[in-house]
């Protein structure tokens, strides 16, 4: 990235979305649905453009370009007033086992029942992000981050015995 803030070279933006574009794609999705999530990567890719003279090498390209990412998301989340994300239990219990009849899509309704913060810190993790650096992205406390990540897998745990039961134990 630092090259291509300097010069501006297509084929290094290239190398950059090629070796990034799959991981911000996923993330974004995991946070809204796939016709936002691909809105908000062209969105962010963009910016990367735009905004390559404000990179700075102080840390992972791919942390800069998530919080890129995550500030367009909560920019659009706003505009729209889509914050109100929690499901109830047991509307997504029965939803989830009528829609999924997978371990994967009961995970995905779980997952998408969590507030958006914990989702996002949780999905920043499974991305390999460090606290340090889901602290950075989000623009939070370290400790804050932790109790997120807490409560999120907490709530996973929970959620995912009350939906799969004996099924897929």
């Amino acid at each position: 990235m630092t090259r291509y803030s300097h010069s501006g070279d297509q084929a290094l933006l290239v190398k950059l979305y090629d070796a990034c574009g799959d991981d911000l794609y996923h993330f974004l999705l995991t946070l809204s649905d796939s016709s936002l999530a691909k809105d908000i990567c062209q969105k962010t890719w963009l910016k990367v453009m735009e905004k390559r003279h404000m990179y700075q090498d102080s840390g992972l390209f791919k942390a800069w370009l998530f919080t890129l990412a995550r500030n367009l998301l909560m920019d659009e989340y706003r505009a729209v007033q889509r914050l109100s994300l929690i499901v109830n239990v047991h509307e997504l219990s029965g939803e989830a086992l009528d829609m999924s009849g997978s371990i994967l899509g009961v995970f995905d309704k779980a997952l998408m029942s969590l507030p958006f913060v914990q989702r996002e810190a949780f999905c920043l993790q499974q991305e390999g992000f460090s606290l340090k650096e889901i602290a950075q992205i989000t623009h939070c406390e370290h400790e804050t981050i932790k109790s997120r990540l807490r409560y999120a897998k907490a709530t996973l745990q929970v959620l995912l015995k009350d939906i799969a039961g004996d099924v897929y134990v």
